[in-house]
């Protein structure tokens, strides 16, 4: 009996260990986001990108196709958005975070872009990964 109930208390352990955790990068992922929002908001591009992975690899899809790498991104945004009218005031609304194993989330979520030039609202999905101690976004279709 002593040994299921010492299982038992070992399995509770690992579980709100897990969940504590699962609830720390979900704090952390929604404090990125918030991070990016804010800095769109003060027309500050470089520190929006900074929650992006910093690699060739980043990948980001819209309705212009796939771009490839942090710096054909940054180029993108700068294109797409080339003044503080083009990028107006940035909401998001986070619809699903998911995590996909241990260091890597799915948020799928919705843009609102209040401009005088025009709105602009749309959907997203990016793509988390812990890399060097720090969430990054890999991958982000936007539309």
């Amino acid at each position: 009996m002593k040994r299921l109930i010492c299982v038992l208390c070992l399995i509770v352990c690992f579980y709100s260990q897990a969940q504590s955790s699962e609830a720390k990068d979900r704090t952390a992922i929604l404090d990125l986001i918030e991070t990016q929002r804010q800095a769109w908001n003060n027309n500050d591009i470089e520190t929006f990108m900074a929650s992006y992975w910093k690699s060739d690899s980043l990948k980001f899809y819209g309705s212009n196709g796939v771009t490839h790498g942090w710096e054909n991104t940054l180029a993108r945004y700068k294109k797409s958005y080339p003044t503080k009218a083009h990028k107006g005031h940035l909401d998001f609304k986070i619809n699903a975070i998911t995590k996909i194993n241990d260091g890597a989330y799915c948020v799928m979520g919705e843009y609102h872009l209040t401009r005088d030039i025009g709105n602009a609202n749309g959907i997203f999905m990016i793509i988390l990964k812990k890399i060097d101690g720090a969430w990054k976004i890999i991958a982000d279709t936007s539309c």
